[in-house]
């Protein structure tokens, strides 16, 4: 039986002889249903429409994503550590030659994912590479598809193996999660970040949402929760969920004035001429 794939949001459901009626994950307020309403796929549906490119941004850091965009039009990021691979969020796209390339630079150690909205096909990536996904446990109900490659974590932070730390800030859902590679940027430090913090147009502030898709904002406290969470981190840039939205520098600085702003601006206490 197939695996359906809901099109708006790629998250794969468990096998079933016809469609789901909905996507639960799509009719919670943090995500939308399409005018066109809801609409599904499969794996091998995709393969026929749908490739997967690669953007190496640094040493050790490979950007991966569906081309054509598919659903929230996310990429993955496969963070390549002295202690092992880690593929950092993921797409619902998973082609052959994902695998190889993968495999050739020593397969996966991991998968961690920063919030529900990017399980996407997640098991399907676990099962191609043998490796178990570690998923903050506080969003267990949107696992939509249970395996027992998943592994619950909860707490405040998950050190994977020396350099790399999961870190839970909470704010878009609870359980949020970013990583942090201490070794990335030369050895200035990382964050990758998914939507968690967001990173704006210009790339030079981050913001901070409930739903992105229906503008619903955060509260102040939950967004000075995410400064207190990587207050003990040190990095020098963050990589957000899009191919382009990176913060190239001093992005710990961007990260405090962003929550000041932000926080000044929800309060009604921000200044404008």
């Amino acid at each position: 039986m197939p695996l359906f794939i809901c099109t708006a949001c790629g998250t794969q459901y468990p096998e079933s002889a016809s469609e789901p009626a909905q996507c639960v994950i799509c009719e919670e307020e943090r995500q939308y249903v399409p005018p066109r309403g809801q609409t599904w796929t499969t794996l091998e549906a995709l393969s026929k429409s749908h490739m997967n490119g690669f953007h190496e941004y640094d040493t050790g850091l490979i950007g991966i994503g569906s081309q054509p965009s598919f659903a929230i039009g996310q990429r993955a990021l496969l963070v390549r550590t002295p202690g092992g691979n880690l593929l950092w969020d993921c797409i619902a796209t998973l082609d052959p030659a994902t695998v190889s390339m993968i495999k050739g630079l020593g397969g996966l150690k991991a998968i961690a994912i920063s919030h529900p909205h990017f399980y996407t096909t997640m098991v399907e990536w676990a099962r191609a590479f043998n490796c178990p996904i570690h998923l903050n446990a506080a969003d267990r109900d949107w696992i939509m598809r249970k395996d027992a490659a998943i592994k619950l974590w909860s707490g405040e932070t998950l050190k994977l193996w020396d350099g790399v730390t999961l870190v839970r800030c909470g704010g878009h859902f609870p359980g949020g999660t970013v990583v942090h590679w201490e070794g990335g940027a030369s050895g200035s430090g990382i964050v990758c970040a998914g939507d968690i913090l967001t990173v704006a147009t210009d790339r030079k502030w981050l913001s901070f949402m409930r739903s992105y898709p229906n503008f619903i904002p955060l509260s102040a406290r939950e967004v000075e929760h995410i400064g207190t969470a990587l207050a003990p981190f040190k990095f020098d840039m963050i990589y957000g969920h899009y191919f382009d939205r990176v913060i190239a520098k001093d992005a710990k600085t961007v990260l405090e004035k962003s929550i000041a702003r932000y926080v000044a601006a929800i309060q009604g206490t921000r200044g404008y001429s």
